[in-house]
């Protein structure tokens, strides 16, 4: 039986578009290496910045 990682112990990165830093996924297990944005959102519009003051 594979032992659960806690949420707080699983790799990060930081979105480049919104600067906010998300965690590694299930889905994104073999492809974590080439994960760059933390969403679709974010992917679309790549010059688009959603910190807005």
């Amino acid at each position: 039986m594979p032992s659960k990682v806690k949420k707080q112990h699983l790799p990060t990165k930081v979105c480049p578009v919104c600067q906010r830093p998300f965690s590694w996924r299930k889905k994104w297990e073999r492809d974590w290496d080439n994960v760059v944005y933390c969403s679709k959102r974010c992917q679309r519009n790549p010059s688009a910045s959603r910190i807005d003051a």
